[in-house]
């Protein structure tokens, strides 16, 4: 039994910063949904792992909520069809990840007739005694990765080896300005979040449910309220308001505010018996359960000084980030950049034909005036506001010297791999120095130099493989004329003692007779 309760008190992460959060501007509508797009661009990779099995080809009439392509473990993640049409391509196309990337995608033309698969075959009936195994295997199926943003495999972050987990963590705490539609949601569908979080409890074996918001979310606190009366007869979900301070929303700033307990260097939160999932994703897990609706949209805020019309959009999966500005009164003449994610830690877009992926939070629409001047990036000047703002206790100085100097081992001997790309270090940095973007391409190297390591060692692996094998067969062709030899020796001794008995009887019988005569 674990030693704390999950949110009885909170706690204080280190570092971390005070911003104004410009959330409200995108809420003043209630959630709206876009135009039909003309084409949706699908990428076959929409959460972090590897593709799944592709079950279309071009030229194929698809039904909206058909599966796509085929997970085949827990870490691959299904595509389903947004809408019916038809597969028209399989190409290239723009992606936010890597930046100004492309990647292989299912351009589907929609046919306007919205005409779904069947889905109530998919649903589960009963499912608070279902078998929480069978429960993993219908989310998989469903599509769903983490929709706060990291996109990781709901599946896989369900099921492994690890204690027993007794609290699942909700987390409605939206940090980061100007994203607002995980409130949204928790705003319109605060039912959908509580059911969703009781099916995930029961696929975890976790004893409660505690959802965390910001304490700046009143109208949130007052929905979710309202659906824990209905939809919660056994108290197994609580609501606790953490305060709100950038980055708390992330997986482990959250824990430790939660619980006090740190997740351990190069571990999991289910080492400490705890899972957390996105609030957006236990949604998405009540729809898939109980209505059979795999994961084919999401919420998306579309905010920013440069952008007509802010607000919140119910985005098929796959729709270019052109027609969401339309939907959202289009963009000022004077766009600078499109950000996908919030002003802190999100990604530049390279162009508006990027399409909506399970894991596309935001786009902040900026114009010239609202992007940060252009400054010379200055010596560092070891002020140490770097490492007085880090949440996750790193020296961020330290790592961006021997990033700088190539000392990639170095490094990641001080933990690079911890660092959340938060940007709070970038952000109060006097010298301009863009800290964030040498920890990303640091992180990208190790991970190219680990890719080669394994592939060293598979290289290696069947080398020794092979000659283990020639060696057996050797010994195996060694024994075989052995065993050859042996036989022909015994076969050539038997042979002697016949003729040698064959000889003795003649003698025998022929003496007698001579010495008659």
């Amino acid at each position: 039994m674990h030693d704390f309760e999950v949110g009885e008190h909170l706690y204080r992460f280190p570092g971390g910063l005070r911003l104004r959060h410009h959330k409200q501007i995108a809420c003043r509508d209630p959630l709206a949904r876009p135009d039909m797009p003309e084409a949706l661009y699908l990428p076959l990779q929409q959460h972090q792992g590897p593709v799944g099995e592709l079950l279309v080809q071009v030229g194929d009439r698809v039904l909206k909520g058909q599966p796509l392509s085929r997970a085949r473990n827990d870490r691959e993640v299904p595509v389903h069809a947004p809408t019916s049409g038809t597969i028209r391509e399989i190409r290239r196309w723009p992606v936010s990840w890597p930046p100004d990337s492309d990647a292989e995608c299912l351009v589907l033309e929609p046919d306007g007739e919205e005409t779904w698969t069947e889905t109530e075959s998919a649903a589960v009936e009963g499912w608070r005694q279902a078998d929480p195994a069978d429960l993993i295997e219908h989310i998989r199926a469903a599509g769903l990765a983490g929709l706060g943003g990291a996109m990781f495999p709901t599946a896989a972050k369900l099921r492994g080896d690890w204690p027993q987990v007794h609290t699942l963590i909700l987390n409605g705490s939206e940090c980061e300005p100007y994203i607002s539609c995980d409130e949204m949601l928790m705003r319109e569908r605060p039912g959908a979040i509580i059911e969703g979080g009781l099916i995930l409890a029961r696929a975890l074996g976790a004893e409660r449910v505690v959802i965390a918001i910001e304490d700046q979310m009143g109208a949130v606190d007052k929905s979710l309220s309202r659906a824990l009366a209905e939809h919660d007869p056994d108290d197994v979900c609580r609501i606790v308001e953490v305060t709100t301070i950038y980055p708390e929303g992330g997986e482990k700033q959250l824990i430790q505010v939660l619980t006090g307990a740190e997740v351990p260097h190069d571990g999991l939160p289910q080492d400490l018996g705890l899972a957390c999932l996105n609030v957006g994703t236990a949604a998405a897990t009540r729809d898939a359960v109980i209505e059979g609706k795999p994961l084919i949209e999401r919420i998306v805020t579309v905010s920013g000084p440069g952008i007509a019309h802010p607000r919140n959009l119910v985005a098929l999966l796959g729709t270019p980030v052109r027609d969401l500005l339309a939907a959202a009164g289009g963009r000022h003449d004077d766009l600078e950049r499109l950000v996908l994610g919030g002003p802190m830690s999100g990604l530049p877009l390279a162009t508006d034909r990027i399409p909506v992926t399970k894991g596309s939070n935001c786009i902040l629409v900026l114009r010239r005036q609202d992007t940060r001047r252009e400054q010379p990036v200055m010596p560092c000047i070891n002020c140490g506001e770097c490492v007085r703002v880090c949440p996750a206790s790193l020296l961020p100085q330290e790592l961006f010297k021997y990033l700088k100097a190539e000392e990639y081992d170095q490094a990641d001997s001080l933990d690079l791999f911890d660092c959340i790309e938060c940007g709070c270090c970038a952000h109060v940095c006097p010298s301009h120095i863009p800290l964030v973007d040498w920890y990303r391409h640091g992180k990208g190297v190790l991970r190219e130099r680990g890719i080669e390591d394994a592939r060293a060692q598979k290289a290696r692996q069947r080398f020794e493989a092979r000659e283990q094998r020639l060696s057996e067969e050797k010994q195996q062709r060694r024994r075989r004329r052995e065993q050859r030899e042996e036989k022909l020796r015994s076969g050539g001794n038997a042979k002697s003692e016949v003729q040698a008995a064959i000889e003795r009887a003649r003698a025998k019988s022929t003496g007698p007779d001579k010495e008659g005569d």
